[in-house]
């Protein structure tokens, strides 16, 4: 049995952070049914691309919300429902029919999940985006990427995935909590620009306490510390060094056969010789063999590896963080005792009609 064994949530199709949130979800147990857009109601959505990955452990189930009597049939599965999440924006599902206040009039203890970009209110609300305006927006861009140049998007981990899609599966869980013992659902509003900014939240401790500039590359974790960086070695390949703390920034610099006198940690004003030292001496020695070197070291330096090489490395074999059920994917995280780490794939789709039969 998973945590979530027992739970019923539907899933309206969507982009990004809904089909990242509705697998984590089923990969934590949950019954998921995925409604997504029938062919007589348009083009199939470009979240088709999720395929065995993304859309894992969840069956899908055409619908046209446009025809009342497929209508009529969501809404039957929303009685039966412990949580419902959608990604569309603002006024979409109410002008659909199956907006919060109609789906808990039909059931008062169901958890409605709403994600969007900008929020459900605020003068932008209404306003198309992606990933990468949102966290524009929340200030999370800006702090990353090299100085002098302009800000690089950290794929769409921090926007559509960490501020979005986590944000929203805490917050469905917690309203889940609390159904279940005052019977009552709550509507969860999560918006990838307040999530990113809250992700931030180290970040405006630092800089309230005068420790983080708001120059980019110059802090402790944005790429400025010499010992907090990746480096390239002599085959093009890349390391990555995280010798923050005292005992561990001495396990580096031994390695690199460098004193303190020659390698200051904290003297800011060195960090840019420093940097350009270690470049020097990470460029002599091809990336396997750095990694080999500090291996057995608490120097905290590992190898930059490609998804293909992360899959193989002996770590994440042993732990099978990696699965291949026909595609390469990541498995189920976090893990809970007792059960595997094993992913579901896609489940064949199902009528409406049988999911409606399923949850009666």
């Amino acid at each position: 049995m998973k945590p979530l064994s027992g739970l019923r949530i539907l899933e309206f199709d969507g982009l990004g952070p809904v089909t990242f949130a509705g697998m984590v979800l089923a990969d934590m147990g949950a019954e998921v049914l995925r409604l997504r857009r029938s062919a007589d109601a348009g083009p199939a959505a470009f979240s088709e691309v999720g395929g065995a990955v993304l859309h894992r452990g969840r069956a899908p189930v055409d619908v046209n919300l446009k025809n009342p009597a497929d209508l009529a049939g969501v809404l039957d599965l929303v009685g039966a429902a412990d949580a419902l999440i959608e990604g569309f924006r603002p006024g979409v599902m109410e002008r659909l029919g199956l907006g919060p206040d109609v789906c808990t009039d039909r059931n008062g203890r169901l958890v409605y999940g709403r994600i969007t970009g900008w929020g459900q209110t605020g003068p932008m609300a209404q306003q198309v985006g992606h990933d990468i305006n949102y966290i524009a927006l929340s200030g999370a861009l800006h702090a990353m990427g090299e100085p002098d140049r302009p800000p690089r998007p950290p794929l769409n981990l921090v926007g559509d995935y960490g501020g979005g899609a986590m944000m929203l599966v805490t917050g469905v869980l917690a309203a889940l909590l609390e159904a279940k013992t005052t019977g009552r659902g709550r509507v969860v509003d999560a918006a990838m620009t307040d999530g990113s900014a809250l992700l931030m939240s180290l970040f405006q401790a630092l800089g309230a306490s005068g420790l983080w500039s708001g120059s980019r590359g110059s802090n402790l974790l944005d790429g400025g510390a010499p010992f907090y960086r990746c480096y390239a070695c002599a085959d093009g390949r890349f390391i990555a060094v995280g010798a923050l703390e005292p005992q561990f920034y001495d396990a580096l610099i031994t390695g690199l056969g460098l004193s303190h006198q020659e390698a200051p940690q904290l003297d800011l004003a060195a960090w840019p010789a420093l940097h350009a030292r270690f470049e020097a001496i990470f460029a002599t020695r091809d990336r396997d063999d750095w990694a080999a070197h500090f291996g057995d070291t608490n120097a905290c330096v590992t190898p930059v590896l490609t998804g293909a090489e992360a899959a193989s490395h002996p770590h994440n074999v042993a732990r099978g963080t990696f699965v291949d059920p026909g595609v390469l994917q990541a498995a189920p995280a976090p893990r809970f005792n007792g059960t595997t780490a094993e992913p579901t794939g896609e489940a064949a789709s199902i009528s409406l009609a049988d999911a409606r039969s399923r949850w009666a």
